[in-house]
């Protein structure tokens, strides 16, 4: 008798447990680091080796066994003999003629192994001249070399042309086997399997090879503004390379042709794509540009643009050799590219004159599949599963209102307004405290200590935004617990507080036109699911057992966002070394740190507050956090490496002669013009025998001297030349030719008060003119293109022009109109400068600048060359 009361003792306890007033965590703290560790684990067996898949090579020898397939073999064979022939600079005997001859060569043959009862080859070298403005300077090109081959079909009246675009020239120094030379073999390779092919496209092929690529992107606009091929190619495929080796990202498409995002999912062999990689690509973040851009505004022509992306630490340098071309990487690029070629070339698309205005999102599931929907389709379905989202949330409250002792819809509803606050703090908070580290550890002159040490970024950002997003729902949790809805209900709410966010998120990217907002629909659509499995099987309501549903679906979304962040993470290291002097480059790391954080373990971080003493976790993670910042202040987080991962210094040995506007040379000198490439400037090499005594920032001239008074190269440079720096020499540099800078004239029309300046310029096969009008007077008109002076809003001067050619060095003749309010011509009202730029190897470097650039450190890459900068007041 005495046994019941017992009984309904232990079954009342047991209630509270689940329903009730007593708060219990399931499991100890000790369980909490295998927890996290589980997610890390994850990571590194399923995310990381799927990440670096790629195929197997296909040899020479086993081509019979694989007809119609790519031969990676081939291609290397190629890429060594293009390695060889050393750097491809623009104007080189190397680039317009040993490189030319090499892909004439290859394509003859191929000629000779071509099925020509089936297809027609035709070769062209083109040397166009032109001008375009590219963003704040006059592009100017003259007698560059394309070498453009046309397969077609004997068979086929098709007048609709497929192009294929790669480069072969290279930055000094770098024999761009990476950057592209990869991409040209892959083209050639391409190229031959297509004519022996016994199966005829629909489309004629055009493969361009176009010789101007880093200068920047003239051969791309020569070739598509004058070419008699260029007005039938109705589509494109530019292939690139941010690095060497690694997997090829179609990283932009379009625009407005959501059929090539259908023809990518159905026929690339290994699809790695993302619409993210697009809209940042497109946002200008990136310090780089392709021909894609070219193609599409000169050329009005739809395309897709894909690159190799990995071990960028060897972009533009001398160590992008044939050796770091992993030959696997090969055979991916042109599994894929073979594969596209085949389709588009028989694509019905091409003879359609009308695109259907609309974009495309797409992305791959860690490599295994592809996802293509139209964005009007995004839309949809972004709106659908947000709505859908706040329903189920919704109905998960009223359920767990009706498990009170006091059933309050309107009570439940309050607790989760306030865990939606604090999630929302925590989302800025696992945002900001990433950034904020990123801020301390550049306060600190310390920047960039995971450029090599990759890891490093798990303790110093990746941790303080678990802390941040978890921090806020735990501190209200312990401090202010509840007594009426139990711990599991709590953890639930905490988790459903974080799909609202989603929902919420997705609304507003959907309502901005980000097409990137698919992450928000993958996060709601695993969640959102899973919560619906644990109400459909009352799951919900046993205490915590709805963990399980929830924690195996997770594993889906958090594979893939850590797979889409780990792909900008490899691009963005390498580029964060290149990224200027003028921007903490850390604020981007910590930001795709704290993004990916935020996507990847917004609802898993949640459950470190199932285990008891979750501050004691957090407080651990923040002892790891401690940890990795005395590791990045320790020489493991010195920045650079020798060969594998140095630091850029671009260095150009400059004579300067400044004349006044009587004629008179006011002051000349030589010295060393540094372009700073990262963050640090040349602050690590101070303590090498380079001897750096007099070196001084060149702010102070640029009220002085048109552009500072320094021959920045191009665009890049000029816009952020007030970082840059000077270093005097003692003796003159020996230039190893001439700039010859003539004044032909002027010209007074005093019907509209303008003044006409005329000109004469040559020298070597890089140059730049910099103009700058003084006091009240304008430039009205000049022999240029005239974009610039038609929006004096986004261009003001000084105005930069950036000439080069290939063979042709005919001199650059031009004029400038100058008005004046006042008409009185009698005094400066231009003031002129011309540079000179000795780039390629052809020409030699004096003794003593050999010296000076040999005692900079192992761990740099210098790019140098000798240069000449002529001011003038007329």
């Amino acid at each position: 008798m005495e046994k019941e009361p017992k009984k309904e003792i232990a079954f009342e306890e047991s209630f509270l447990l689940s329903f009730g007033k007593i708060q219990k965590r399931s499991f100890s703290w000790y369980y909490a680091p295998s927890f996290i560790l589980l997610w890390l684990a994850l990571f590194y067996a399923i995310v990381i080796p799927l990440y670096n898949r790629l195929p197997d090579r296909i040899t020479v020898s086993q081509e019979l066994l694989h007809p119609g397939e790519f031969v990676g073999e081939r291609a290397q064979r190629q890429l060594h003999d293009f390695d060889r022939i050393g750097p491809k600079v623009v104007g080189s005997v190397a680039n317009e003629v040993t490189t030319v001859e090499f892909l004439l060569a290859e394509v003859e043959k191929i000629r000779v192994e071509m099925n020509s009862d089936l297809y027609e080859l035709e070769v062209d070298v083109q040397s166009p001249t032109g001008s375009y403005v590219f963003n704040e300077m006059v592009n100017m090109y003259q007698g560059i070399h394309n070498v453009v081959v046309k397969l077609s079909s004997k068979d086929s009246p098709s007048q609709s042309y497929l192009l294929v675009n790669s480069h072969f020239d290279s930055k000094p120094s770098s024999p761009g086997s990476g950057d592209d030379g990869t991409m040209v073999v892959v083209m050639l390779e391409v190229l031959r399997q297509m004519t022996i092919s016994r199966t005829p496209f629909q489309h004629s092929i055009v493969f361009l090879f176009n010789g101007a690529e880093e200068n920047p992107l003239q051969g791309s606009h020569g070739f598509i503004t004058q070419h008699k091929w260029a007005a039938n190619c109705k589509a494109f495929i530019n292939l690139e390379v941010a690095g060497s080796g690694g997997r090829d990202i179609l990283f932009q498409s379009g625009p407005n042709n959501p059929w090539l995002m259908k023809y990518y999912r159905k026929h690339a062999k290994h699809p790695f794509a993302t619409t993210m990689a697009e809209e940042i690509f497109q946002s200008g973040i990136l310090p780089s540009d392709s021909d894609f851009r070219i193609f599409r505004d000169f050329g009005n022509i739809a395309g897709v643009d894909i690159a190799q992306i990995s071990n960028g630490y060897v972009y533009h340098t001398v160590f992008d050799t044939y050796e770091a071309v992993p030959g696997r990487s090969v055979q991916n690029s042109g599994n894929n590219v073979l594969a596209l070629v085949r389709a588009f070339s028989n694509a019905s698309e091409l003879n359609e004159k009308e695109s259907d205005g609309s974009h495309a999102v797409f992305f791959d599931f860690l490599g295994l599949f592809f996802v293509y929907y139209t964005e009007t389709m995004g839309i949809v379905l972004n709106c659908v599963m947000a709505v859908i989202s706040l329903v189920i949330v919704g109905f998960s409250i009223w359920k767990m209102s009706k498990k009170l002792e006091k059933p309050s819809l309107k009570r439940v509803s309050i607790w989760f307004s306030i865990i939606l606050a604090l999630h929302v703090v925590g989302f800025l908070l696992c945002i900001c405290l990433p950034l904020l580290m990123a801020v301390l550890f550049d306060a600190g002159n310390r920047s960039l200590t995971y450029f090599t040490s990759n890891w490093l970024v798990l303790g110093l950002y990746v941790c303080p935004a678990v802390i941040g997003l978890v921090l806020p729902v735990t501190l209200y949790f312990t401090l202010r617990p509840n007594e009426q809805l139990c711990h599991a209900y709590l953890l639930q709410l905490a988790l459903h507080a974080h799909l609202v966010v989603m929902a919420l998120l997705a609304i507003i990217l959907t309502a901005a036109g980000l097409r990137s907002q698919y992450l928000c629909l993958i996060s709601m659509i695993f969640y959102g699911g899973a919560l619906l499995l644990n109400l459909l099987s009352t799951l919900h309501d046993r205490g915590y057992y709805w963990c399980l549903i929830v924690t195996i679906l997770q594993v889906f979304p958090f594979c893939y966002f850590c797979y889409a962040f780990y792909t900008f993470l490899v691009i963005f290291f390498p580029i964060m070394g290149r990224n200027g002097i003028g921007t903490n480059p850390d604020l981007i790391i910590a930001l795709t740190c704290g993004c990916c954080t935020f996507f990847a373990l917004g609802f898993a971080a949640q459950f470190i507050n199932i285990f008891r003493w979750p501050k004691l976790i957090l407080l651990g993670l923040g002892v790891m956090t401690f940890i990795f910042c005395m590791i990045a202040v320790s020489e493991v987080g010195f920045p650079y490496r020798a060969k594998t991962n140095v630091m850029r210094v671009n260095c150009l040995h400059t004579n300067r002669i400044f004349y006044e506007f009587d004629g008179s040379v006011s002051h000349s000198d030589s010295g060393y013009y540094f372009n700073y490439q990262d963050r640090r400037g040349l602050e690590p090499v101070k303590d090498s025998l380079l001897n750096l005594t007099g070196l001084k920032a060149v702010k102070p001239d640029c009220d002085e001297y048109v552009m500072c008074g320094i021959p920045c190269f191009y665009y890049s440079w000029c816009r952020w030349r007030e970082n840059d720096g000077w270093l005097p020499r003692e003796s003159e540099i020996i230039l190893p030719g001439e700039l010859s800078f003539e004044f032909l004239g002027k010209t007074i029309f005093e019907f509209n008060r303008t003044a006409r300046f005329e000109f004469q310029m040559s020298g070597p096969p890089h140059m730049n003119v910099f103009i700058q009008p003084l006091g009240s007077a304008e430039v009205s008109d000049w022999s240029f293109v005239r974009e610039m002076l038609d929006d004096p809003e986004e261009f003001q001067p000084p105005y930069q022009i950036y000439f080069s050619y290939g063979t042709d060095d005919t001199p650059l003749r031009f004029h400038i109109d100058v008005l004046k309010s006042d008409g009185d011509f009698d005094g400066p009202v231009l003031e002129i400068a011309g540079v000179g730029h000795f780039v390629n190897y052809d020409f030699e470097r004096d003794s003593e600048a050999r010296k000076f650039i040999s005692d900079f450190p192992d761990f740099t890459h210098v790019m140098e060359w000798p240069s000449i900068f002529k001011r003038y007041i007329f």
